[in-house]
This record gives C-alpha cells, structure tokens and sequence, in this order.
C-alpha cells in the first residue's frame, strides 16, 4: 500500500508538470515557477534534469573562459553535475517551447541588479563588471539567439568578430561603450532581421563606408553609433534614410559633417516615415539639417541638436513651429542671439514637455499677449532649461511672465548663471510641483529664511521639491529650518555669505542625499546629532567654513558617503576614526583640517575598492600628520582617476610601491626618505600609470633608481629640494609623455645624459643648483622644440652657448647664471620669438594631463633670482620673460640683437667679462622691469633711451667703467646711488659726484629706433601754449566764478575772515605764553 501511495504521488506530480509546460506554452511568466518545481523534483526523479542543449552549453561555457569576472557573477556557469541546465544560469533564456537559448543578458544594467541582489545591499561604484578577453566563435553555435546583450564589458580595445554577423536570428544587439575598437564589420549587415542596433561609445576608428552594410538591415526601428568618428562618411544620412523602419536615431559625438541634401535624400520613398527620436547632438551640422528634419513633422517627438556649428539662427519660427508633435526639444549652445522671438516660436509647439536652450546666448525676450495666451502652446511644460544665458531677471521679468503659465506644470527649472538679482521674486510662490530648482551663480541677496519662505508660501502642504541649489549667490543670515520640506534630496547651499550654527533638525530630513554647506562663514559645533536620520545620505561638503566636528570615538554614522569634503574646517586634532566605516567613497578631502596625529595603519587597508571610470580622490594635505606609510596590497583601480594628495605634513619612512597604481601622488613637502621599493617593484615590467608625482621638499638621500622605463605615463615630475646624488639616471630619457622636469636643489654630477633629448614633450626642464658639469649640449636646442623654461643655474657647465640654443622659439625663461660659461652671448640671439612678442596670452604657465576617464590641470611655478632675492613664481609666473646669464664668464659687447626681444621683462647679464658700451637702442625694450648690467667692464655713457622703458622699477649698473651725465629724467631718479656706483667717470645724481655745467655725453640724448632728437621733447610750443591755457582756464574758473556768483563771494569772504580770525588769536595766545614764561622766570629768580 505505502510503494502503491508513492507511485500515485509520482503519477500526480508528472501530470501536474505535463499541466505546467502545456500552459507555458500560452503564459511564459509560469517559468520561473516551473523551474522551482523542477529543481525539487531532483530528489524524486533523474527524469527532468536539464532543458539546456549540451552544444549551446558548451559555447557559453567557451563564451565564459574568454571572460574575467572579477565579481563572480557568472558561478552558476559551470559543468558541474548541479550547474548543468544552462538555462538556469545568470543572463541566459531559454525557449520555453524548444529549450534553445535564446536571450543572453550581459549588459551592465542586468548585472548591477544581479549584484545588488548578490550582496545584498548597495553596490559599490563599479563600472565595469566583466573584462573581455576574446570572444569565442563558438557564439555561432547559438543558431536561435535573438537578443544579445554585452554593454559596457571592457573589451580593451579588440575588434568585434566579424562571425557577429553569422548570428542570423538577432533581433536585438547591444554591444554598446564595451571599449571595442579597430573597425564596424560589415558581416553586420547579414543581421536582415535586426531591430535594435546599439554600437554607441566604443573606440571605432574612422568609419568611412556605411551604405555598404546599414541599408541591408531593412527591419531596423532603433539605431544608435554615439561616439563613433563619422567625419569622413559625408552621405551618412542617405544610408540613413535607406532604413523604411526606423523610429529612432543616435547618432550624437560622432563629428557629423553637414550633409549635402539632394531631392533624392528629401523623397526617398524607402526612408522612414515615423522617425520620432533624433538625437544628433555634439557634431558640427549647421542649419541645412533643418531641412531634411522638417520630413517628419507628424512624428519627431524628440530632438535634440545640442552643441552643433549652427551659426547665428536668425528666424525660428519659419520651421521650429512646423515641428508639432514635439515634446522634448534641446538647441544648447546654439547662438540665439539674432532671434528675438524665440519664445514666441517655442511656444507654439502644443505638444512640448521639455525644453532646454542652456548657453544659448538668449535675448530677453518681448512678451506679447499673443504669446502668454496662444491656444496652441503648450499646456503642460515639465522641464525648463535656461542656463548659462545671463539673461537680466527681475521680480516682474517677462520669463517669469510666461513661467508662470505653468505652475501647475513645472517640474524641472534651471536659471544657473543668468542675472536673477535681489530677492527671490514671488513667482516662485506658485510652483506647487516643482522638484528642482537650480538657481546658482546668480545675484540672489537677501536673508536664506525669506526665500525659503516665498517657496513655502503658496503650497504649505505640498512639498515636492527634491533638489534645491543655491550655490554662489549673495545670500546671508543663518540656515532656517528646512524640515518643511520633506522631499528633499539635494540642498545645496555653498558659497554664499550664511552665518550662524547648522541647526540640529537637519538630521531629521531623511530623505536627503546630498548636503553642501561649504563655503560660508558657518560656525559652532557639527555632532553626531545632525545626522542622526541621514541614512540615505552620498555627499558632504562642509569644506571652507569655521565649523567644529566633534564626533564619539566609537560612533558608526547612519549613512554610506560617496563624496567627503571636510577641507579647511576643524576635523582635528585626532585623526577621524569615523571614516572607517565608510566603505564606498570616491572622494575623501580633510585637508587643512587641524589634524595632527599619527596616521593610523588602518587607513590604507580601509581604503574603499571603487571601479569606477572616473575620479578617485585622497586629500589629507596641509595638516600635521606623523607616521610612515605602510606597504599596503591596496591597488587603486585601474578604471578610475586615482589622486592622492598627502603634502605638507610630517610624514616618514620610504614610499611604498603600492602607490605607483595611482594617477596623481603629491608626497612634497614631508619627510619621506628611500623610493626604491616605489620605483623598482618586484614586477619592473609592470607600467605604471602615474602622470603627477611631486616628492619635493623631502629626505631623499640616496642615487636615483635607474627604474624610469615603467614610467611611460608621467608628464610631470618633482624631485627638487631633496639630497640626491650621482649620476641622472639614463633610463629618464625614456619618459616618453613628460611635460615638466624638475631635479633641482640636490647634489646630481656629472653631464646632462644624452638620453634627455628623447624628451620631444619636455616644456619645464630644471636641474639648476647642482652639481652638474660638461659643456651645455646642443640637442637643448635641437630635440626639445616645446622648452619654455630651462634652468641651468647653480652648476659647473662650461663652454660657449652652443648657437643651436637659438632655436627655442618657444623659451620664456632661460637662467645660466652662476656656472663657468664663456664665449660670447649668440647674436642669434633674437631667434627667440617668445621672448620677442609683448606681452603673455595668460598670467599663469598651465599644463594638463588628460585620460579617457579624468584629467588635472596643474600651474607651473618656478624659483627665480629677482633684485637679489630668490622668489618663487606662480600665480603671475606666465608674465614672467626673463634671461639670466649673471656669474659667468662671458666676454663680447652686448649683442645689439638682444633689444629685438621686446617681451622681456628681466634681463640680468651681471658678474661677467662684458664689454663695449650699452647699445643705444636698449629702449626698445619697453616690457623690461628688471636690468643688472653690474660688475662686468661696460663703458661709454648711459644711452638716455632708457626713457622709453616706463616700467623699469630695478636697475643696476654698477662697478663698470661708464662716463659721463647720468641722464635727468623722472624715470633715472628713484634709484639709489649703489646703482650707480663704481664708476669712476660717472656723475650727476643721485651720485655725489656732480657734474660740470659743460659736461654732457653724446649719448645723454634720447633716441627713439633710429632716429636721434636733438631736444628732451619736453619743452616745446605746446608745452607753452598748454602752460598759456591752463593759466587763462585755471584763473578765470577761480576768480570768474568769485566775480559773478554772488553767493560763492559772500561764501568765500566768509571763510577767510573765518581764517584771519582764527590766526589773530592764535598769534594772540602764542605771544601771551611766551610772555608769562619770561614773567614766571624772573619771579623764580
């Protein structure tokens, strides 16, 4: 009876299968259920093991080991005995009908929910969760596959197979910002029943034929190649419009030329009929494409022509109305300024939810009551981008006018960087639905409490606004409370003018995300109270303000921070212990931040594993922090932009290798001594992808490791201001990318190598203050086209200046002072046409380094000998056009050539062998600030031409042999005597030594390029005929006005018997104090 029992159960449970599969056949959703039911079954009966066919296993499997998934995604792919029903596993569908595969989900979107799900919890920041090794052919063998999809696997560049096009049955490819390269295959266009095309964001190099493959693909309704370079296919929209399906259109980034519109393209009776996405923003098109648009009147529902080459579109309203099924409409950065009437064209689209005209250079428009009251506009705007137009807002401005149509509409509003001034107008009082408000960078004053008021006023019991950005604005008074608005996500309210505390119900707006209050004269005390129910808190910025954080040592805060700005406010004295729970940021900033303690050891293996393909950023810079830096296993990602910044502190001990894996490391300014474990790794063949390493000002007292070959991706590096010694090494010649070099202020000898001269980028090249010798190379001036700066100073180089020194067309600052150079200074000389253009297109030198997912810009500075004082040059160094030859040994005239170099503004060939007289024509260089001419063997006279140099605050040009007159002149007599001195022959002031009345010098008088005047220009007819009006001007504008004006008479006779009266009796009691002081002397005698 009991096996009979067990038999029925077996019977019942095979037919209820037999139910569940024939009613798949009908509902596909029960699959899930069925797959439960079938994995039970296993313990009762082998029957119904798998539905995966055994070929298509294999390929996925041979898929999968072309694949690096460092998530462990895809465990459930396997051959084990309970991985075997490939259908089971992550990303793969089956038919429920045939048991093929038919669907592989890969993309990032799928897997990030797999992952969450996995970890149950919030993911990471991670960008790319599959690496692409190769991709198997064995794919092929998934004959019914019709939906693949492999966005965002990082493929590192490889070609996409050209057997893609062998998987005849897709319908859907997504193969999109996988990093693919190389080139389009053709083998696309065998896909005949493909729908949705996405090739969007890959490394493609120039494609040059589309007709050739993307008319074949007849049944495509979505199309998307952003990103991919199209400038060399000129007839793109005509394999475009030879797709009769086609409803959307991406084709944004792609360098789009404009297309030549033929009648053929216009009537195409193959084109599409209903496109209703077209987004080709990003490209250089020009207005003619307007015309090819105006095709689909009845169906365009999005466009967006973003940053196009649309010079000044001067009438929109004779095709935009025509477009009038539009609802999303984007023309940023498209000039509008010729177009008065833009606001009547927009709105006569019926049909328009969003509009964005951000940087658009938007005239205020002229509302009419057509406009406000036009029965075809649109009724329901949602979204409003204006920013960027510095358009003039006021309390009654006709924006605000036509705004206020759509009150009960308007979702998204964006007035970034316009003229909005004074107070908030009350316009904002209506806006019951609005979610964000972006408002910065306008003229916004007031108190914060009056504006959040307006916003409260007219809708206290609807708070739907989610995101508020007030940032730099003019705003004052303390931060209200917000509580009010329970919605909020986002409250930005940096760089105004607030005072006052944080006040404590922040903590209880849960809802908020981001919080940026830097900026601001805020104060008081910051606890563990203001974030009590922030748990969905991602970004603080509190930076810049005088606020006190005084958190318990043990608190775990409620929130998971993404971005952590503390800068410049009072974290310290102790290190903040808090920041170990905090597991996912991507930006830690407590620089400036008090902090002196010990930097604890677990900081570093605390650090967060962020893949993301964008910034990474540490910044603990300018506090006191002790300690050495554990060698850690740490690697920052290689997908982000990592910069670690720890400068300026009290750091010890060697540089551990594990920070060679970030972009940007700033160790300058500490104490750090020992790079060879940073620079020699145990894998030397391993490339670095640091670009900014600055380890300045610190201990390093050792030879430098011949290890530079890893470096390829360094464009800047400083390793001034340490103890280093020997030889440069050589392998420093193979830093391929360098822009900025700095070896100066250590104890390098011998020559420069010749490796040096591979450096083709080299702008910033610094060894001054060494110990270096030999002569100065020539390929100085032959392989380093780009040189702006080359310092020498402080060495024992010898030798001529070679002539090839002239080709520096590009030098701004060149400095050999205090070497052994001799020989004479080149008269090629003025072949230096930087230093010949007046002048600088910016006050600072700027480099930058850019990667395909981050970059830093950095200023240039550089250490100069100005009046005598070393100074350090920065903010102002791109002003700054100088050459330094002084302590050397140069012999020669001072090369007439020199004065051709008319941006100089420092000139210091002091201490040397120079002789001849100064050239006459020194006043053509009238940028010149600075001139030390001292100490060499100059004689003759003292050209007056220094006239022409206005700016000259330093001059020297003592201890020569010149003669004669100084010159007179405002602009010779601020300097000091010692300027002058040591010069037997010379006279006149400021010296003692005056000047006979006879004696003069032939070069006293002053000359302008060629041409000699035999006067000082000063006195002259106009001189007396301007002496002449201003008596007759100044008289009759005094005494006339006395004369005629009656009450400025009696007026002015008032004061001065006001002033007589005054005097008399003071005079009076002067004489009476004197005469009781002889009265009271002869009284004591």
């Amino acid at each position: 009876m009991e096996n009979d029992g067990i038999m029925c159960l077996k019977k019942l449970f095979h037919t209820s299968i037999v139910v569940l599969l024939f009613l798949q056949c009908f509902n596909p959703s029960l699959s899930s259920g069925f797959y439960n039911v079938s994995v039970d079954f296993r313990a009762i009966s082998h029957r119904v093991v798998t539905r995966c066919i055994e070929s298509e296993r294999e390929a996925l499997l041979a898929f999968k080991q072309g694949l690096v998934d460092d998530y462990d995604l895809l465990s459930s792919w396997g051959r084990e005995e309970h991985k075997q029903d490939c259908c089971q596993w992550l990303g793969v569908h089956c038919s429920n009908r045939t048991n093929h595969v038919t669907q592989l989900h890969l993309g990032w979107s799928y897997l990030d929910q797999a992952y969450a799900l996995q970890q149950k919890g919030r993911p990471q920041n991670i960008y790319y969760y599959l690496q692409g090794k190769m991709m198997s052919p064995k794919l092929i063998k998934l004959k019914h596959l019709k939906y693949l999809d492999l966005s965002v696997i990082n493929c590192n560049g490889r070609q996409v197979p050209d057997f893609i096009g062998s998987l005849s049955n897709l319908r859907h490819l997504d193969l999109s910002d996988a990093s693919f390269g190389g080139r389009i295959p053709t083998q696309i266009g065998n896909l005949t029943h493909l729908q949705y095309l996405d090739l969007g964001y890959n490394n493609f190099a120039n494609v040059e034929d589309l007709n050739s493959w993307m008319p074949h693909l007849s049944a495509l309704t979505y199309l998307d190649l952003s990103g991919s370079s199209l400038s060399n296919v000129p007839d793109w929209m005509e394999a475009v419009n030879k797709l009769p399906k086609l409803t959307n259109l991406s084709l944004s980034y792609c360098s789009l030329p404009s297309p030549l519109i033929h009648s053929s393209t216009l009537f195409n009776k193959n084109s599409s009929r209903s496109l209703a996405h077209v987004d080709l923003s990003y490209n250089q098109l020009t207005s003619s494409i307007l015309l090819w648009l105006s095709k689909y009147n009845a169906s365009l529902g999005y466009l967006n022509l973003r940053y196009n080459n649309f010079a000044n579109v001067e009438n929109l309203n004779s095709w935009l109305p025509h477009l009038s099924a539009l609802t999303y409409l984007d023309l940023s950065y498209t000039n509008l300024s010729n177009v008065p009437d833009w606001l009547e064209a927009v709105s006569k689209l019926p049909k328009l939810t969003n509009l964005s005209l951000s940087s658009c250079s938007l005239p205020s428009p002229l509302i009419h009551s057509s406009t406000l009251f036009n029965i075809n506009s649109s009724k329901s705007l949602a979204h409003v981008d204006l920013m960027a137009n510095q358009l003039p807002f006021s309390s009654s401005s006709s924006i605000f006018v036509w705004l206020s149509k759509y009150n009960a509409s308007l979702v998204y509003l964006d007035l970034i960087e316009n003229q909005i001034e004074g107070g908030i107008p009350q316009f904002f009082s209506g806006l019951c639905n609005l979610q964000v408000l972006y408002l910065s960078n306008n003229i916004l004053s007031g108190q914060l409490s009056w504006l959040v008021q307006i916003l409260m006023s007219a809708c206290p019991d609807q708070n739907s606004l989610e995101y508020l950005v007030l940032s730099s604005n003019h705003l004052s008074g303390s931060i209200p409370n917000l509580t009010n608005f329970s919605s909020l996500q986002a409250l930005y309210l940096d760089d105004n003018q607030l005072s006052g505390t944080v006040p404590e119900s922040i903590g209880h707006m849960s809802r908020l995300e981001s919080i940026n209050l830097g900026m601001n004269a805020l104060e008081g005390v910051v606890s563990e109270s203001h974030f009590s129910n922030l748990s969905k808190l991602r970004i603080l910025d509190l930076s810049s303000t005088s606020l006190s954080l005084s958190f318990s040592s043990n608190w775990t805060p409620p929130f998971q921070l993404d971005w952590i700005d503390l800068s410049s406010c009072m974290v310290g004295p102790h290190f903040p212990k808090w920041l170990q729970t905090q597991k996912s940021y991507t930006g830690l900033d407590i620089s400036n931040a008090s902090i002196s303690d010990i930097l604890p050891s677990w900081f570093w293996s605390r650090l967060p594993h962020p893949d993301s393909r964008f910034e990474f950023i540490i910044d603990l810079s300018n506090n006191r922090i002790r300690g050495t830096i554990p060698n850690s296993r740490f690697e920052f990602p290689s997908s982000s932009f990592s910069q670690v910044n720890l400068s300026w502190n009290r750091l010890e001990g060697p540089v551990p290798s594990f920070l060679s894996t970030a972009v940007s490391l700033d160790l300058s300014n500490n104490k750090l001594s020992g790079l060879i474990s940073f620079m020699c790794p145990k894998t030397p063949n391993k490339v670095s992808r640091l670009a900014f390493l600055d380890l300045s000002s610190n201990n390093l007292q050792e030879q430098l490791p011949n290890c530079w070959t890893r470096f390829e991706n360094l464009v800047f590096l400083d390793l001034s201001d340490n103890a280093l010694f020997g030889k440069i090494p050589t392998t420093m010649g193979s830093l391929p990318s360098i822009q900025t070099l700095k070896l100066n202020k250590n104890g390098f000898v011998g020559e420069l190598p010749s490796s040096l001269k591979n450096l083709t980028t080299l702008s910033v090249f610094d060894v001054g203050e060494n110990n270096l010798s030999g002569l100065i190379p020539e390929w100085l001036g032959v392989g380093l086209p780009n040189l702006v700066t080359l310092i020498l100073r402080s060495n024992h180089f010898y030798g001529s200046i070679p002539l090839q020194l002239c080709n520096m067309r590009e030098i701004q600052i060149l400095d050999f002072s205090m070497n052994n150079i001799s020989g004479n200074i080149p008269k090629c000389i003025n072949n230096l046409t930087n230093l010949a253009q007046k002048g600088s297109p910016s006050i600072t030198i700027m480099h930058d380094y850019n990667f395909s997912n981050g970059g830093v810009d950095y200023l240039e500075e550089a250490s100069l000998i100005w009046k005598g004082i070393m100074s350090k040059y920065k903010s102002t160094l791109g002003l700054v056009k100088c050459i330094h030859l002084s302590s050397n040994q140069l012999t020669g005239e001072i090369p007439r050539e020199i004065t051709d170099l008319m941006g100089l503004v420092s000139l210091n060939l002091s201490r040397n062998n120079l002789t001849g007289p100064i050239t006459p024509m020194i006043g053509k260089l009238e940028s010149l600030q600075s001139l030390d001419l001292s100490r060499n063997h100059i004689y003759g006279g003292i050209p007056t031409s220094l006239f022409q140099i206005y700016g000259l605050g330093d001059l020297d040009l003592s201890n020569n042999n010149l003669s004669g007159k100084i010159p007179m002149g405002t602009q010779l007599q601020p300097y000091d005597s010692s300027d002058f001195a040591g010069n037997p022959l010379l006279c006149g002031i400021p010296l003692q030594q005056l000047c006979s009345p006879e004696e003069t010098s032939p070069e006293e008088q002053p000359m302008f390029g060629d041409q000699v005047k035999e006067n000082d220009g000063l006195i002259t007819t106009g001189f007396y005929l301007s002496l002449a009006l201003g008596f007759v001007v100044g008289f009759w504008g005094v005494c006339g006005s006395l004369i005629f004006i009656k009450s400025w008479r009696y007026t002015y006779y008032k004061f001065l018997n006001c002033v007589y009266d005054w005097l008399y009796v003071r005079v009076a009691l002067i004489k009476r104090r004197r005469l009781m002081g002889k009265l009271s002397c002869i009284y004591r005698w």
